[in-house]
């Protein structure tokens, strides 16, 4: 970035405080002149994959967490951290209802990489988690928010910016996603480093650099979640209509 060392604040309340306790945090920027966002985040969207963590863990330190799904994004993302931090914090939000592939995935990654991979779940799922947990989702709209958002909430109630491996090529409501913005529905600030990847170059990065990867994909699944919302995607469709298929839904609440 020019040179320019980004210095990220403590949390600055500047409106109403969010659900996980948050207020806003704004970055510093040197000659200690307060910075817009949008300047920052249009001089993060420079930046490739590589740059964007290594200036996010340089910035955020502990603060910073990265959330993965084991999708392939996820794969790349632990790759790429890894590199660059073997020490960085990961952690996923189990619902229950994952495939026994994710869960594979999950235990591949870690063998590999030597990470440990925070899991949040709410007591019901850590007690009675499996496929057996479909016969306790909630009401049908409730699911998502009582399994996913609710508890991805209490993952980043202490953090002050969390990354993901969302693409602009996964969806319509993905195709403005920024690298690095302000997360309104949490409260922080949020880093999405592959936003402007496409499949040729995730999986380019997978084939070059041997890196484990949920077998799910090679069965027709280019977007996966949980086992009672996924199914294969016709061909030709977009990436994500597998997810919820038969509904007008295209976004759990965590990202969009």
């Amino acid at each position: 970035m020019g040179g320019r060392a980004y210095v990220i604040d403590t949390p600055i309340p500047s409106g109403p405080v969010n659900g996980n306790g948050n207020g806003h945090r704004r970055p510093t920027v040197i000659d200690g002149e307060l910075v817009d966002p949008a300047a920052v985040r249009a001089e993060v969207e420079s930046l490739d994959a590589e740059e964007i963590i290594a200036w996010a863990l340089e910035g955020f330190g502990h603060d910073l967490r990265f959330a993965v799904s084991f999708q392939k994004t996820s794969s790349v993302m632990v790759d790429l951290v890894n590199r660059i931090e073997p020490r960085a914090k990961f952690f996923y939000v189990d619902t229950g209802l994952l495939f026994p592939e994710t869960y594979e995935t999950r235990d591949a990654l870690e063998e590999r990489y030597g990470v440990q991979f925070e899991r949040i779940a709410d007591r019901m799922t850590a007690e009675q988690g499996g496929p057996d947990a479909a016969n306790l989702l909630p009401p049908e709209g409730a699911c998502c928010a009582d399994r996913k958002v609710e508890l991805m909430g209490t993952a980043l109630g202490e953090v002050s910016c969390w990354a993901s491996g969302i693409r602009r090529v996964d969806s319509r409501t993905r195709a403005n996603a920024p690298k690095f913005g302000w997360d309104e529905r949490f409260g922080l600030w949020k880093l999405n480093p592959l936003a402007d990847w496409d499949d040729k170059r995730v999986w380019n990065y997978i084939k070059d650099h041997h890196v484990p990867y949920n077998p799910l994909h090679d069965q027709g699944y280019p977007s996966i979640g949980c086992m009672p919302c996924t199914s294969a995607a016709p061909d030709g469709e977009d990436a994500r209509a597998g997810r919820w298929a038969g509904t007008d839904r295209t976004e759990c609440g965590i990202n969009g």
